[in-house]
């Protein structure tokens, strides 16, 4: 017998194991999700004879659309069955009941970010299109300029980082996480020394920048923000400020497609400009 239904926090031992299984997270990472974002309604599942073996979870977030409004949306994220259940249809399943719930709450739009490229064919078969893009940049961060340092990164707060992202933002299509989320992210920052959310005033302008931890334990600077003369600045500097940084930049652009897009109303969704492009930028990739 097969049920969807909201997680309850007896899954939990079960849905850390999928993950494991599907990701290859562990410990720490998925500690994070579970102790600053996870609630029952937040974990959705498929249970087959009493045995969960498909999930995701997802972010309640907003699609920021100047001149057209905001939008509430949700963000999928850990999409994951077991393997041994893979094949059957189970994801597509739960993906369909989501739908459903997320229509009972009154949300108009639902995002992802997929983990690999051949996961945009899945996804666009339910319903998803492209729709958020970025632009990154990799270089060799040499010693860094000579002298003393000219200005500091600030340590910021999940609520004040969120701020100032959105008045950053303000003019640009993107989805604005909300401070919870962002919480989550800060959490994942934390766990490579070096990682967290900060601000710098660099003479040329105020900049943002999210510094997650990658896997060989060099940051990745996960999301650039501010106008170009003061993020060309800040990255000329990041080597002495940062200097477990990895040489690996994002910011906003048009450069690579990220995250995809479903609309649950469908007359929105024919009214919709498909070549549009937003911004997602802290995604839980």
């Amino acid at each position: 017998m097969e049920t969807l239904r909201c997680s309850t926090t007896q899954d939990i031992p079960r849905l850390r194991e999928l993950w494991y299984l599907a990701f290859g997270d562990d410990g720490a990472y998925v500690d994070n999700f579970f102790e600053t974002y996870y609630k029952p309604e937040r974990m959705l599942v498929l249970e087959e004879d009493g045995v969960v073996q498909s999930m995701t979870a997802w972010f309640d977030t907003t699609f920021a659309v100047p001149g057209e409004g905001n939008f509430r949306a949700a963000y999928l994220y850990a999409v994951a069955t077991h393997p041994d259940c893979r094949g059957r249809g189970m994801s597509g399943r739960l993906l369909a009941w989501a739908d459903d719930y997320f229509r009972s709450l009154g949300i108009p739009a639902v995002t992802t970010v997929p983990a690999e490229p051949s996961l945009h064919n899945f996804f666009g078969a339910h319903g998803f299109r492209e729709c958020f893009t970025h632009r990154e940049f990799h270089t060799r961060p040499g010693p860094g300029p000579e002298g003393e340092l000219p200005f500091a990164l600030d340590q910021l707060t999940p609520f004040h980082y969120q701020g100032l992202r959105e008045a950053i933002l303000a003019g640009t299509p993107h989805i604005d996480l909300g401070e919870e989320a962002v919480a989550y992210q800060a959490g994942a920052c934390a766990l490579v020394p070096g990682g967290g959310l900060y601000a710098a005033d660099t003479g040329a302008g105020a900049v943002l920048l999210c510094a997650e931890g990658m896997e060989d334990g060099s940051l990745l600077a996960k999301e650039v923000l501010g106008e170009q003369p003061a993020v060309e600045r800040l990255i000329a500097w990041l080597p002495r400020l940062l200097p477990a940084w990895s040489g690996i930049w994002r910011c906003p652009g048009q450069d690579l497609q990220f995250g995809m897009l479903k609309w649950l109303d469908p007359d929105r969704a024919e009214r919709w400009d498909w070549s549009r492009r937003a911004y997602l930028g802290l995604a839980f990739d």
